[in-house]
């Protein structure tokens, strides 16, 4: 027995619940929904198209969002742009949202420093080249580090 096709509303209700959680972006919403809905993708993707149309769903409102809290947590640059592609944002979207030249992100990188090994300034490259590995895996550039460790040697930071 063939399961009963569900109707577009009831697919809809379902977006829009998630949606009204936080923003997702298309993919995210299409997975979420495909784990129920599967066997009807034509129908996730006219319903997804449909709340696009609506504005009711924005990639780029969620890209905004994500990297929002993404900074707010003490994540660079370099890892945002990574979580952002897997959730299919595009690399278009991702440039106009994700603005790398920013003063910011240095600041974003000494205050991540600051909260993990505290005021001091290293004493030794090995303590140095320690404090750079934990900003690498916290997602900062390289640039957006370097910025961070000269202004800790000349206590701007």
């Amino acid at each position: 027995m063939e399961a009963e096709s569900p109707k577009p509303s009831d697919i809809r209700f379902a977006a829009m619940n998630f949606l009204a959680m936080r923003e997702h972006s298309a993919k995210e919403l299409k997975e979420k929904l495909g784990r129920k809905y599967s066997a009807w993708p034509c129908l996730l993707d006219s319903v997804i198209q449909a709340l696009i149309e609506q504005n009711l769903q924005s990639d780029e409102r969620f890209a905004t969002a994500f990297i929002a809290m993404r900074q707010r947590q003490g994540k660079g640059s370099q890892l945002i742009r990574l979580e952002l592609r897997e959730r299919g944002i595009s690399a278009e979207l991702i440039a106009a949202c994700l603005d790398e030249s920013d003063a910011e992100w240095q600041s974003l990188a000494c205050d991540a420093r600051r909260k993990r090994f505290g005021n001091q300034v290293p004493h030794d490259q090995r303590e140095r080249a320690r404090q750079m590995r934990f900003l690498q895996t916290r997602g900062f550039a390289s640039r957006h580090i370097q910025q961070a460790f000269n202004a800790v040697d000349t206590d701007y930071c």
